[in-house]
């Protein structure tokens, strides 16, 4: 492929919730630059592939995880001449969310070294820029959830309430009230009650969720 310059990229940050704790993929870079360190997944545009940078990430991800992502969007764009040893750059950073029950799939692909890291604090350092895209993707999360967007799209096809505020609790590093949360899901059109289904345990049953066929988070 001919090299374009300046060198263009799409870079993803994908989060997941796993152990109740916020997670994010990362990839061992196989390759110069930056050979050995972890960094988030990216490419680079390939004109030949890709129709837009949204294809190249999406290419990306394919290529790294092997599932289908139900949610992806842009966040921020990054450039300059000391970002990549390779010369000046750009970089379109996204952000993506993957249900926690399809994480196993991600874990056991075996074509590439990849691990879930805490989103708040990786306990490894990031290649280029990384930790910076990796902070402006997590700041986005938190800030729209904060904005009472629901992380839907994190959660499993069927999900109860609870499921739902824990996880929006966990993005945001902090407890919710429980009634206020609740009122605040009243009339929600993204939630679709399921009719006569419950999650039954020690507990009385949990009414069961799931997300609106347009949802969008």
């Amino acid at each position: 492929m001919k090299k374009l310059f300046p060198l263009v990229t799409a870079d993803v940050a994908l989060f997941t919730i796993e152990d109740h704790s916020l997670r994010v993929l990362l990839v061992k870079r196989a390759n110069e630059p930056e050979q050995g360190t972890w960094a988030l997944p990216g490419g680079v545009l390939d004109p030949g592939k890709d129709c837009s940078l949204d294809d190249t990430a999406r290419r990306v991800l394919s290529g790294k995880t092997h599932v289908d992502v139900p949610f992806l969007e842009q966040v921020a764009t990054f450039s300059g001449a000391k970002r990549d040893p390779r010369g000046w750059s750009l970089s379109v950073l996204y952000y993506a969310l993957l249900p926690r029950d399809q994480v196993p799939a991600v874990a056991g692909e075996k074509t590439e070294e990849i691990k879930w890291v805490e989103a708040f604090t990786p306990a490894v350092p990031l290649g280029f820029d990384h930790a910076n895209l990796l902070a402006t993707a997590h700041a986005r999360l938190r800030d729209k959830v904060q904005r009472a967007a629901l992380p839907l799209h994190l959660l499993p096809a069927r999900f109860t309430l609870t499921d739902l505020q824990r996880t929006c609790e966990v993005i945001l590093g902090r407890p919710l009230d429980k009634s206020a949360f609740r009122r605040r899901l009243k009339d929600e059109p993204g939630l679709i009650e399921l009719e006569g289904e419950f999650l039954r345990g020690a507990q009385r049953p949990a009414q069961l969720y799931r997300a609106d066929d347009g949802f969008r988070f």
